[in-house]
């Protein structure tokens, strides 16, 4: 087993364990800083893929600007440090049964493709013919680019409807004064 691959197993047991963490925490604090562990995992993946510009938006981003959103959202909530979220078994038992039929779905999905493009795939790849982020910039700017706009109008929809729904009502709040 060469270096990489035992650097690959560590970086996506990492990911898989700190996701399950997330998951399984009843305190949202210590989810939000699972979660952190798992976007970082998922950052060294694409590190390991010779995708520096999806590193570097992983690191900018998502453990950034989307752990720290999170983190305002926990701490400004009321009383959010003192509630537990609670489950009673039978919602574990449904959960769990459903996870492992999504699983399932999506795991007879995804192998027979993973296997056939092993299979085909070349042995040895020159990684520096190669350059990923000029390739995902011109794929966004072509052949994705309805998909591109799309994602941004639907962006700003909803930091418009952010701003409506967290604009506060004057004229109840002059009445009940």
């Amino acid at each position: 087993m060469s270096a990489s691959e035992i650097w690959f197993i560590v970086f996506a047991a990492m990911t898989l364990v700190a996701a399950l963490a997330v998951v399984l925490s009843q305190n949202l604090v210590r989810a939000a800083l699972y979660l952190v562990f798992t976007f970082l995992g998922v950052a060294a993946l694409y590190v390991m893929l010779h995708a520096e510009f999806l590193f570097a938006m992983q690191i900018l981003i998502y453990v950034g600007a989307i752990t720290v959103l999170f983190m305002f959202a926990v701490f400004l909530t009321q009383q959010v440090m003192r509630a537990k979220i609670t489950l009673s078994s039978a919602s574990r038992l449904v959960g769990a049964i459903a996870a492992l039929g999504l699983l399932a779905f999506v795991a007879q999905a995804v192998i027979p493709e993973v296997v056939s493009a092993l299979e085909i795939a070349p042995k040895v790849v020159d990684q520096t013919a190669v350059n990923n982020t000029s390739k995902l910039g011109m794929a966004l700017l072509t052949k994705y680019i309805l998909t591109f706009e799309l994602v941004s109008v639907i962006l700003l929809a909803a930091l418009v409807g952010a701003i409506v729904i967290g604009k506060e009502d004057k004229t109840e709040d002059d009445a009940s004064e």
